[in-house]
């Protein structure tokens, strides 16, 4: 759980699903703390110090997909962009913003 005394920053991160169908709201998890999270461009607070662990995945009641994973480090002010599978059974994708 992140303190209110300790340091914090933040990284920017759009969740995009894919624009045929209907797909539940993705999950992010920060350090192993489950955030609520909607579809679209959001800041995302993390620790400041220290590597932070991203995981993102969709839950439909029956399954959870979509996973994709990735680690934000200290001073790293990169733009990402989770991109939803179109099926099931595939990982979702996680890239820089362009």
């Amino acid at each position: 759980m992140i303190e209110p005394t300790s340091t914090t920053r933040r990284f920017e991160l759009t969740l995009h699903k894919p624009w045929l169908g209907w797909f539940p709201k993705p999950t992010v998890v920060v350090d192993g703390m489950g955030q609520p999270a909607q579809w679209g461009t959001r800041n995302w607070k993390v620790p400041g110090s220290g590597a932070a662990t991203v995981e993102i995945f969709l839950f439909n009641r029956l399954w959870k997909f979509g996973e994709a994973s990735f680690t934000v480090e200290p001073g790293a002010g990169a733009t990402l962009v989770y991109s939803a599978p179109w099926l099931p059974f595939l990982p979702g994708k996680v890239r820089p913003a362009s």
